[in-house]
């Protein structure tokens, strides 16, 4: 009797997965933006759009997914560096990639920055959080900084003085009022944010900045405020009669 041919396993039957080229014209991405514009889109065909194309059988739109599952949302997704993401291990998604979707979100972060000019002059605390929040909401790290102004209030320098953890041995008034000095400038506002997103001054930020406004004194140079960075919002020490 003739043998009938043996059933075929799971293992050997090959699954047909279609890429984006292969899917109707008004759900590929790209041609869905060009036709609706790019609020039509959803967070992760936005994504894949950067991430560009797939892996094998993975479009990139399955990449874009598997990303936002493992990070949560596009916000959590642009305070990561290339560092975090490459942790993750997404298959797929290598440091070209991955270096491409950081870049883009620091591009975002710096037009919102830049939506108070940089001429503009300083007339309130919240003109700082306007323009730093952007920069600073999403830091894993404390960074301290120096802001620098003329006599009409503008910030003619920024400048880093410590990353890390903030204290009074690490903000030095030499190092604070240097990048002043060299300006021949006429005041300055300290600048720090806090990454845990409590606006609340700690004893530490209280008792540091006080130092720094007497040395100020000494020198001839104002301390005008002191802002903390915490998510969206900030706390102004000048505001809150703490200088």
């Amino acid at each position: 009797m003739e043998r009938l041919p043996a059933a075929a396993s799971h293992d050997s039957v090959v699954s047909y997965h279609p890429k984006i080229k292969d899917w109707p014209e008004e759900e590929r991405p790209r041609e869905k933006m060009a036709r609706h514009g790019a609020g039509a889109l959803t967070d992760a065909e936005l994504l894949a759009i950067m991430i560009g194309s797939g892996s094998g059988n993975v479009t990139a739109v399955d990449l874009a997914k598997t990303l936002m599952v493992q990070v949560g949302s596009l916000r959590d997704l642009a305070s990561l560096d290339v560092s975090d993401l490459l942790q993750k291990k997404i298959k797929g998604l290598g440091s070209a990639r991955v270096v491409t979707l950081v870049a883009v979100f620091e591009i975002a972060r710096r037009i919102r920055s830049s939506a108070v000019a940089e001429s503009a002059a300083i007339r309130s605390p919240d003109d700082v959080a306007a323009r730093y929040i952007p920069q600073l909401q999403s830091k894993k790290q404390e960074l301290f900084m120096v802001l620098v102004l003329n006599s009409a209030n503008k910030i003619t320098r920024e400048v880093v003085v410590t990353q890390g953890l903030l204290n009074s041995s690490l903000a030095h008034p030499r190092e604070v009022f240097r990048p002043a000095i060299l300006e021949n400038a006429a005041s300055v506002i300290l600048l720090h944010n806090h990454p845990s997103g409590n606006p609340e001054p700690s004893g530490e930020d209280i008792a540091m900045t006080r130092q720094l406004v007497e040395a100020g004194k000494l020198i001839g140079i104002t301390v005008h405020d002191h802002i903390i960075i915490a998510g969206d919002t900030h706390t102004s020490f000048a505001e809150r009669g703490l200088l």
